[in-house]
């Protein structure tokens, strides 16, 4: 059967705000660097009050992956939600610029803001995240067109749902909607801290998804190990397909008894946001063009390469060009 979205995803609706700072900078407005860290309202709109020849784009992780995804030309679709202000209208009219369906669309009448996040820059390329959810943390069921969800081939999900109740739900929702259809169903482990808050749940969805993408501290902090040799062979032997990056180091991908590590050309970054998230867009397309293992590592590999070359968290270049480029399509 044939379905209507190649890949779609779920997760949080975030308006990227990106601006370069140096560490005095981040000294003096109490920023922890190179981290994401939550942020009440009152401290958002002061740190967005703060910024300089900022650039706005839409964000998410999720989002991120699906907008490379679209990018490759895959069909795409996003499940997240914002509401109907200024940020949300620019995020909904964002993604469906980049060819990617956003079908819940506006929430009106919303006490919550849009969320948004603020990112700064240091001339090392890393960046320090400050994020506000606003109404992306009230997803919930209700906002799963399960049409769309049922409609996909291949679904993604971030790990920072189960941060809520209802975001956890919403996780459950799409999920057995995408399956029970026929689809593929994997999540991104999101970070080490959301890994610890949510180990026992992360863990079971180990066993039960078709995929899981991690980076080495995300994988060792699920089981709760300094030995990543040994976290990866436990985590093999419970999925049917598991990846891990490592950050200018090899990626290790699993699937059953076929191994792959694929080696990665170190890239100074101008920016380093988005990095995990297009190398999964790249992996996504290997996994829905059926390329193999090493293939399909490669192309992630290139994807996050393109991404930290220059500012922002989404590809600037035609991704499948840079594929052919390094024939790989």
């Amino acid at each position: 059967m044939t379905k209507t979205y190649d890949v779609i995803g779920i997760g949080n609706a975030i308006v990227d705000v990106i601006a370069r700072a140096d560490d005095n900078f981040l000294e003096l407005m109490g920023i922890q660097k190179g981290i994401m860290q939550l942020v009440e309202r009152d401290r958002g709109e002061m740190l967005y009050g703060s910024m300089r020849d900022q650039v706005q784009a839409p964000g998410g992780s999720v989002a991120n992956t699906i907008a490379g995804c679209g990018n490759l030309g895959l069909r795409t679709g996003f499940i997240g939600r914002v509401r109907d202000d200024a940020l949300g209208r620019f995020y909904a009219q964002a993604m469906a610029k980049d060819g990617t369906d956003f079908p819940n669309g506006p929430v009106k009448d919303d006490t919550l803001p849009t969320s948004r996040s603020m990112i700064f820059v240091s001339p090392d390329g890393e960046r320090s995240m400050n994020t506000y959810l606003g109404t992306s943390a009230e997803l919930g069921p209700e906002d799963v067109p399960l049409d769309v969800a049922a409609d996909a081939r291949i679904l993604f999900l971030e790990g920072y749902l189960f941060d809520k109740d209802k975001g956890k739900a919403a996780f459950e929702t799409v999920s057995r909607a995408t399956r029970e259809a026929g689809g593929m169903a994997g999540i991104s482990l999101s970070d080490p801290f959301c890994v610890d808050r949510h180990r026992s749940d992360f863990r079971r969805l180990v066993r039960e998804l078709d995929y899981v993408i991690g980076n080495e501290h995300e994988w060792l902090s699920l089981y709760e190990t300094d030995d990543l040799g040994k976290a990866l062979e436990t985590a093999a032997g419970e999925s049917g397909l598991i990846v891990c990056t490592r950050s200018g180091h090899d990626v290790v991908l699993v699937k059953g008894e076929e191994e792959a590590i694929v080696p990665v050309t170190p890239v100074t970054p101008v920016d380093a946001t988005g990095a995990g998230d297009l190398f999964a867009a790249g992996f996504l397309y290997g996994l829905a063009t059926g390329a193999d293992l090493a293939t399909s590592g490669r192309m992630g590999c290139v994807a996050a390469a393109e991404v930290i070359a220059h500012v922002g968290a989404r590809p600037e270049a035609n991704l499948k060009a840079l594929f052919r480029k390094e024939g790989l399509i």
